[in-house]
């Protein structure tokens, strides 16, 4: 950094440091009286809401949580997950969001590498505790989460199922604590959250936020979302609900940003399509989030139709896969106003969302849905730029490729205890993200594909993005995954596993058939014809929803060699 001149301090003077209570000290500033909604069972305002979290605050000292301890939480997208969000993180303390689609061996690899002290687990995630707690070895003291205290099954101080060697039920233990706390101040580059990322080696990597970087990245959505109107969210009219888990990415950053506008919010709990839809009416949700796999189970859904006129009113921001234009048709169809992110677990996670200036508005539907599905625009306060393999920047020509890397005021520093993967993240002092990408003149991103899935046939790069994409354009396709797998004359070649919709019934010589057209009219690569197609009734997914192309590649060779006759 080049030398410069810093103001001059008065001993007295106060600088206020960037922490996450300070998010939600501004709830109860001008909207105190809007709600938090807890699927159709239970339902608080923000003074209540405010309270809450301080009780949670006695809670954990009771439980002696001191500033620096990590806090874990196994929960569905819930008001007491948003009250961790913020209680457990305002009194100094970690709190680790756990994935708890993992195997119970990685969710105990994650406890005891994360060293958790306290757990808090709804109850449906019990089983999970049973199979691994032998071999916790820093977790102290168990609360349990309960619904059954919202449906009249069990009152709050006489719930007769708390689990042998627990503290209590959370509704209990807040219940009998005081609802005063005082926040105290610290440094804001406090390690305020963890979870944990998995890739296809290794162990999962513990990626950390400071209470600033979360903060920032709050500025940042703000910025983006309501400033430039990205995805237009007000306050005053527009309801929010995460349809992304909480536990992953601190479910894109927008709890925190909703809390601070003292928004109307509404978590569905465990994701079931009827209840989402009917909360989307009966709450009158506006914004969400999800991976392209929720969107497509919920647009497929019968009851879609039923209710299209209120799904007018409904902006969903997708991210964690590629939105093919065969949904973002589906859902503009229905109403549905769709738009891409990008990011990744390790950057907070946004790095752009897709932005319509005043020009690209008064483009037709079709040709809109053409930008709504790249990646984005890059996102305020973060530089993106595109690396080719020797270490050297590529231009923002919309044409040429390279790594996207990046640097930003919210992204981690590293992972925890693993400072040789840290440091490969963060090579030649930029953050490597695995993505190829071209980037446009004027800010768009546009993915190619993750490094290891684009498919080198015949001595050409081609997406497997870009063919998925294709694909879903087929009338009668749901969903598609296509991956490379090794071939002695072109070196890889494509393959695709496809889901119909019902009532569909298509072969692979149709499809092929279908694509050798547009190769001909010249809108299609040669190489954009894969050379199997299999017909499956579900795709391999991630943890977090993404499509698992590992286990799909490691799958598809063993149906290729045991028996070709079953594929096409």
């Amino acid at each position: 950094m080049i030398p410069t001149k810093l103001i001059p301090r008065t001993a007295e003077a106060h600088e206020p440091p960037l922490l996450i209570k300070n998010l939600l000290a501004q709830s109860l500033r001008y909207e105190p009286q809007r709600e938090i909604v807890y699927r159709d069972l239970f339902r608080i305002n923000y003074i209540q809401f405010n309270q809450r979290v301080r009780q949670l605050a006695n809670v954990l000292a009771e439980l002696d949580v001191k500033p620096g301890d990590t806090v874990a939480v196994l929960d569905w997208d819930s008001h007491r997950y948003l009250e961790c969000f913020l209680g457990v993180t305002s009194v100094g303390a970690i709190l680790h969001t756990v994935n708890v689609r993992l195997p119970p061996a990685q969710v105990q690899y994650t406890i005891n590498h994360a060293k958790d002290k306290v757990i808090l687990i709804h109850e449906d995630f019990l089983p999970i505790l049973t199979a691994i707690k032998g071999e916790l070895t820093t977790v102290e003291k168990y609360v349990v989460l309960s619904d059954k205290v919202y449906t009249g099954t069990a009152r709050i101080n006489t719930l007769d199922e708390i689990p042998n060697g627990f503290s209590g039920e959370y509704e209990a233990l807040l219940s009998k604590a005081s609802d005063q706390y005082e926040f105290p101040d610290f440094d804001e580059n406090t390690w305020a959250t963890t979870f944990y990322t998995t890739g296809t080696t290794g162990s999962p990597k513990g990626v950390y936020f400071s209470h600033r970087q979360l903060f920032m990245h709050t500025m940042g959505l703000l910025t983006y979302i309501i400033g430039y109107e990205a995805m237009p969210f007000k306050g005053s009219t527009d309801v929010y609900m995460p349809i992304t888990p909480m536990f992953h990415v601190h479910a894109w950053g927008f709890p925190f940003l909703a809390t601070m506008m003292s928004a109307k919010q509404v978590y569905p709990g465990r994701y079931e399509p009827e209840l989402l839809l009917k909360l989307l009416i009966t709450e009158g949700v506006t914004l969400s989030h999800c991976v392209p796999t929720i969107l497509n189970m919920l647009v497929s859904n019968p009851a879609a139709q039923k209710f299209r006129q209120n799904l007018s009113r409904w902006k969903v921001l997708i991210g964690g896969s590629a939105l093919t234009k065969g949904l973002a048709k589906a859902a503009t169809e229905l109403g549905i106003t769709v738009m891409s992110g990008y990011g990744m677990s390790e950057t907070a996670p946004i790095l752009a969302v897709g932005y319509l200036n005043e020009q690209e508005k008064t483009l037709s539907p079709e040709e809109q849905i053409e930008l709504r599905t790249r990646a984005g625009r890059i996102a305020p306060f973060v530089e993106m730029r595109l690396m080719d393999d020797n270490g050297q920047f590529v231009p923002h020509d919309g044409h040429s490729l390279g790594e996207i890397v990046a640097r930003g005021p919210w992204l981690t520093q590293g992972y925890y205890e693993d400072s040789e993967r840290g440091a490969e993240l963060w090579k030649g002092g930029w953050l490597h993200t695995g993505d190829v990408a071209s980037i446009t003149p004027d800010n768009w991103v546009i993915i190619a594909d993750r490094t290891k899935d684009v498919i080198k046939t015949g001595g050409e790069w081609v997406s497997s993005l870009d063919m998925e994409d294709v694909l879903s354009q087929v009338e009668g396709v749901a969903e598609s995954a296509v991956i490379g797998l090794p071939d002695d004359r072109w070196g890889e070649r494509p393959h695709a596993l496809i889901i119909l919709k019902p009532g569909y019934s298509l072969t692979a010589e149709g499809i092929k058939a279908y694509l050798q057209a547009k190769i001909e009219r010249g809108e299609l690569h040669k190489w954009y014809v894969p050379d199997r197609i299999i017909f499956v009734s579900d795709i391999p997914k991630t943890s977090v929803g993404k499509i698992d192309k590992k286990k799909i590649r490691s799958e598809m060779k063993e149906l290729i060699l045991g028996s070709s006759t079953t594929i096409s």
